[in-house]
């Protein structure tokens, strides 16, 4: 029987995606959480800021911890970021936790009309401004010359202190050098959804590596993995559900050397399409097997799903389990978000 403690020997964290809905149906929704048992759950940025719903989820729960999952680094300003970390973290009184992450050229330039900037030296001079400005807003700030950033603030009030001086800061990362500066840097790393059980056990020696060149302990960072998973008592449903999902995510031209490195580049190039075409994988699905889908989404009922993220645990610290969603009915997505609930339902009266 596996310990069900997770890496670092402590209780295993489940957290969630809250999606955006009416105040009354997320208050619902993150209740319902905080009785289930999650440790906390994330909005994610698709085009509006993430800050807007977690400051409405904590408004309305009373343990919950928020997150960003993640807010885009390029898509604002160092300061307005430092400042929507400041209002969530007063708003829950502590309970907010920064995620961000650098997003694929197409969107921050492509959609949000952002300059094309590098992304490893734009997320680690984002985080020291961050991190600056949260500690000393409230104290005075010196002018900053960074190499994206730069602000005389002279006109800027003094603000009042933050609930937290130190606001942790998880970084979202897909390939080796942005995990390496997660692991750097960072007070968590939220590995991609990408990062299938197996993988993520693989990738535990360059985790290990990475900590002791930076001189840092395992429990200096938290360690998050965003699993797919589709509960479905028909588990070969679950997976033509699922479908959709890895081949828009395989269809990235940027995912692409991701894809290649483990095995799957030519079904990967198979699914790319035209940027403008990318909104509608209908031409490409049939390009993924189902062996490719069950290499990235744990498909089937709630007592093998488990089986198949438990190598997860040898390596994570908390789990925040996602649906597949491409291509779905609201119907199909609540039906494998209810999936969800069970599962961590289950897993935690195990654990007891």
């Amino acid at each position: 029987m596996p310990s069900m403690k997770n890496a670092v020997g402590d209780d295993r964290r489940w957290w969630a995606v809250m999606p955006t809905l009416p105040a009354p149906a997320m208050a619902g929704i993150g209740q319902q959480m905080e009785q289930v048992g999650f440790e906390g759950c994330f909005s994610l940025q698709i085009y509006g800021a993430p800050f807007v719903p977690m400051a409405a989820t904590a408004a309305t729960t009373t343990t919950l911890k928020v997150g960003t999952g993640v807010a885009i680094a390029g898509t604002r300003s160092p300061l307005e970021t430092a400042y929507c970390a400041m209002d969530v973290d007063r708003i829950s009184n502590g309970r907010f936790v920064l995620g961000l992450g650098s997003s694929i050229k197409s969107c921050v330039t492509g959609m949000y009309g952002e300059p094309h900037r590098k992304s490893l030296s734009h997320l680690r001079e984002t985080v020291k401004v961050v991190r600056y400005i949260v500690a000393n807003a409230h104290i005075g700030l010196d002018p900053i010359e960074g190499e994206y950033f730069s602000a005389d603030f002279e006109e800027m009030m003094i603000t009042a202190p933050p609930v937290r001086d130190h606001i942790p800061i998880w970084i979202a990362a897909l390939q080796d050098k942005m995990s390496e500066l997660a692991l750097e840097i960072g007070d968590g790393l939220m590995v991609h959804a990408l990062w299938s059980a197996d993988y993520t056990r693989s990738k535990k020696p360059f985790i290990d590596a990475a900590l002791e060149k930076y001189g840092r302990e395992r429990r200096d960072v938290e360690i998050n993995a965003w699993p797919w998973i589709a509960v479905n008592a028909d588990k070969q449903k679950a997976i033509d559900d699922s479908r959709a999902t890895v081949a828009a995510y395989s269809g990235y031209k940027e995912y692409e050397p991701f894809f290649e490195a483990i095995g799957f580049g030519d079904e990967a190039r198979s699914c790319q399409l035209a940027l403008g075409e990318h909104g509608d994988v209908s031409s490409v699905v049939g390009n993924v097997s189902d062996d490719m889908v069950e290499a990235f989404v744990a498909c089937g009922p709630v007592d093998e799903v488990l089986e198949r993220i438990e190598p997860f645990w040898e390596v994570v610290d908390s789990l925040c389990p996602m649906t597949p969603y491409r291509d779905l009915t609201m119907e199909q997505m609540t039906e494998y978000n209810a999936g969800l609930y069970e599962l961590v339902a289950t897993a935690k009266a195990r654990a007891a």
